[in-house]
C-alpha cells in the first residue's frame, strides 16, 4: 500500500534502496530510442576513453626502441582525442535533453494528479510542500537522469573495461589490485545505509522548510497586522535548521565516505606500482606497459571514486522518486465512476439531498451535516442561513462533490453525483465563493476563467452585471491591468465583484452563492443584489448569508443548525413561527444592523 503523502514527517518511512527509482520507468518507457542513442554514445565515449593508454603505451614504448613509428603514434593519439571530444559532445547533448524530457513529464504527470484530488487531500499537507517535491524533488531526478546515470554508466564501463584491459597488461598486478576491492565495497556498505536514511530525511526537511515558507507568504498580511513576524521568522528558522542539520550530516558522511574510499583506492595503487616497478627493473615488464598499467589502474579507482559519489546521488534521487510517486498513487476519497452516465443537457438543476451524513475528515468527532433532506426545485431560490459552522458551506462543497457523503445521496436531476463524471455535473454549476479567489493575471483574464471561450464584449457585459465595470475600466490598463499575485492589487469588495462577473459569465443552470455580497458595500451590494435577481429568474440558485437582508427575496429559506435542518420557509413565515430565525432577525433588522 501507498505510504500517505499526509503522514506527520517524523513518521515517514525512509527509503532503504534505490529501488525506490523503479518508479521512474513509466517515464522512461516512451523515449525508449533516445535512451538507446545515449547508451551507444555513452559506451562510444568509453572506449575511445580506454584506447587512448594503449596509444601511450605505444609512444613511450616507441621511445624505447628508437623512435619508429612515432609520429604515426602521435597521429593516431590526435584521432581519438578528437573522436572522444564528438562522442563526449554528442553524449552531453543526448543525456540532458533526454533527463530534461522526462522531468517535464514527470511535473506534468504530478502535476496533473494533485490538482484534480479532492479537498480532503489538503486537509492534511501543505500546499508548500506539494510545489517542493514538483521542483525540489524533480531537479534531483534531472539531475540524476541528465547527469549522474551518464556519469555512473560511463565510470562502470570504464571500471569494466579498465579490469579488462588491467588484466591483459598484467595478470600479476591486476590480482593484486583486485584485493584492494573488499576494503573499497565495505565502508560503501555500511556507510551508505546511514547516507540512504540522511538522504530522504534532508529531503523532508527541505519539502516542510519550504511549505512553512508558503504558508507564511500567502499570509503575509495577516502575518504582520497581529505582529506574528518574529514567531513565525522563529518557526521557518527551526525548520530550515533542522534541515541544514541532517543536511550537514549528510555531507559530513558522504565527504568521510569519499574520502575512505579514495584513500583506500590510491594507496593499494602505490603498492602495487611499487610492485610493478620492481618488474620492470627485473625485466618482466616493460616502461610502456607499465605507464598503460598506471593509466588503467588510475582510470579504474577514479571510477571507483565517481561511483561511490553517485552512489549518493542515486540515494536522494531514490528518495524523492519515492515522494513524488507517493503523490501520483494517493488514493483520493472521492472518485469519479468506472463507467459514468451521462447527465442530461441543459441541465434542469433540480438538487436533492437524501437522508445525508457527513464528517469533516479533519473533524470526524463533528458531524457537519446530520441526516440532512432536501430538495430544490429547478428555478427555485433557496438560502440556507443559520449560526457560523452550521453546515451552510457544506451544502455548496457537497453540491460539487468536494466531499461524499458518509450515508444518503446528493442528486441533479435524479442523478446520483457518485454515478457522474465530475467534470460534467460541475460544468452546470458557477460559484462565487465566500473568500474570492483571483488570479495573478489580467482582471480580464480573471473572469474570463468562467467561461474561456468567452468574447472581449462577453466579459464586459458580465463585468456591467457584477457592478465591476466601472472600476475595471478605471484601472491603468482597464480590463488588461495585470491585477498582482491573489488580487493584491484589488480591494475585497473588488475581488468580489470580479468573482460574481466570473459566475455570471459562465452562464450555468445552477448558481451557488456562498456569501458572494459580504464584502461589498452598500450601493455595490443593491447593484449585485439586481444583478442576481435577473439570473435568478431561469436557473437554481443557492444563497448561503449572514445577512438576512440578502435572502428575504428568496423562495424558501432553509435554516441550519449544528448540522440539521430546523426550520424552512418563507422570511415572514419564519419570523412568524419564532425560533432561531425570528432571533437572528429581530438581532438584524432592529438593531441596525439592516434595513
Amino acid at each position: 500500500m501507498a505510504r500517505s503523502p499526509q503522514a506527520p514527517l517524523e513518521d515517514r518511512p525512509k527509503t532503504k534502496r534505490v529501488a525506490g527509482l523503479r518508479g521512474l520507468a513509466p517515464f522512461l518507457a516512451p523515449y525508449k530510442m533516445m535512451a538507446v542513442a545515449t547508451l551507444a554514445a555513452l559506451v562510444a565515449t568509453a572506449c575511445v576513453t580506454l584506447i587512448l593508454p594503449v596509444a601511450v603505451r605505444r609512444v613511450v614504448d616507441s621511445f624505447q626502441s628508437g623512435g619508429e613509428l612515432l609520429d604515426e603514434y602521435f597521429l593516431a593519439a590526435h584521432i581519438i582525442a578528437a573522436l572522444l571530444a564528438l562522442g563526449t559532445a554528442v553524449r552531453y547533448w543526448l543525456v540532458s535533453r533526454f533527463g530534461e524530457r522526462v522531468v517535464a513529464d514527470i511535473r506534468k504527470a504530478v502535476f496533473d494528479r494533485v490538482i484534480g484530488l479532492s479537498p480532503a487531500f489538503y486537509e492534511k499537507i501543505l500546499t508548500g510542500e506539494i510545489i517542493s517535491r514538483i521542483t525540489t524533488d524533480t531537479t534531483l531526478i534531472q539531475s540524476l537522469i541528465g547527469s549522474s546515470v551518464s556519469v555512473a554508466l560511463r565510470n562502470l564501463l570504464i571500471l569494466i573495461g579498465g579490469l579488462i584491459m588491467l588484466m591483459l597488461t598484467s595478470a600479476k598486478l591486476t590480482g593484486l589490485v583486485l584485493l584492494i576491492v573488499p576494503l573499497v565495497v565495505v565502508p560503501i556498505i555500511i556507510m551508505g545505509r546511514r547516507l540512504r536514511k540522511l538522504s530522504r530525511e534532508n529531503q523532508d526537511w527541505i519539502a516542510s522548510s519550504s511549505g512553512s515558507a508558503s504558508e507564511a507568504l500567502l499570509s503575509v498580511q495577516t502575518v504582520q497586522a497581529f505582529t506574528h513576524e518574529p514567531r513565525t521568522r522563529a518557526a521557518f528558522s527551526d525548520v530550515t535548521e533542522k534541515a541544514f542539520g541532517v543536511a550537514s550530516a549528510r555531507i559530513t558522511m558522504r565527504a568521510v565516505m569519499t574520502a575512505l574510499v579514495i584513500f583506500l583506492v590510491f594507496a593499494g595503487i602505490v603498492g602495487v606500482l611499487w610492485i610493478g616497478a620492481r618488474d620492470v627493473r627485473a625485466g618482466a615488464m616493460t616502461v610502456g606497459e607499465l605507464v598503460q598499467f598506471v593509466i588503467y589502474a588510475v582510470m579504474v579507482s577514479a571510477a571507483v571514486g565517481a561511483l561511490s559519489e553517485i552512489w549518493g546521488e542515486l540515494l536522494r534521487a531514490a528518495g524523492a522518486t519515492e515522494r513524488l510517486v507517493e503523490l501520483l498513487n494517493s488514493e483520493d476519497s472521492v472518485q469519479d465512476p468506472a463507467e459514468p452516465k451521462a447527465l442530461a443537457l441543459p441541465a434542469k438543476g433540480a438538487i436533492t439531498f437524501d437522508d445525508v451524513t457527513f464528517h469533516y475528515p479533519s473533524r470526524p468527532e463533528m458531524s457537519a451535516l446530520n441526516t440532512v433532506n432536501l430538495s430544490i426545485e429547478p428555478g427555485e431560490t433557496v438560502a440556507l442561513v443559520g449560526p457560523s459552522g452550521a453546515g451552510k458551506t457544506t451544502i455548496i462543497q457537497m453540491i460539487l462533490r468536494f466531499y461524499d457523503p458518509e450515508t444518503g445521496r446528493i442528486l441533479i436531476d435524479g442523478q446520483d453525483l457518485r454515478s457522474l463524471k465530475r467534470a460534467d455535473f460541475r460544468r452546470a454549476i458557477a460559484l462565487v465563493p465566500q473568500d474570492p479567489v483571483i488570479f495573478a493575471t489580467t482582471a480580464r483574464e480573471n473572469i474570463r476563467f468562467g467561461r474561456p471561450e468567452a468574447t472581449d464584449a462577453e466579459v464586459e457585459e458580465a463585468a456591467r452585471a457584477a457592478h465591476a465595470h466601472d472600476f475595471l475600466s478605471a484601472l491603468p490598463q482597464g480590463f488588461d491591468t495585470y491585477v498582482g499575485e491573489r488580487g493584491v492589487m484589488l480591494s475585497g469588495g473588488q475581488k468580489q465583484r470580479i468573482a460574481i462577473a466570473r459566475a455570471i459569465l459562465r452562464d450555468a443552470p445552477i448558481l451557488l452563492l456562498d456569501e458572494a455580497t459580504s464584502a461589498l458595500d452598500a450601493a455595490s451590494e443593491r447593484a449585485v443584489q439586481a444583478a442576481f435577481d435577473e439570473m435568478r429568474a431561469d436557473r437554481t440558485t443557492l444563497i448561503v448569508a449572514h445577512r438576512l437582508a440578502t435572502v428575504k427575496k428568496a423562495d424558501r429559506i432553509v435554516v441550519f443548525d449544528q448540522g440539521e435542518i430546523i426550520a424552512q420557509g418563507t422570511h415572514e413565515s419564519l419570523v412568524a413561527e419564532g425560533g432561531l430565525y425570528a432571533r437572528l432577525a429581530r438581532l438584524q433588522f432592529t438593531q441596525g444592523g439592516e434595513e
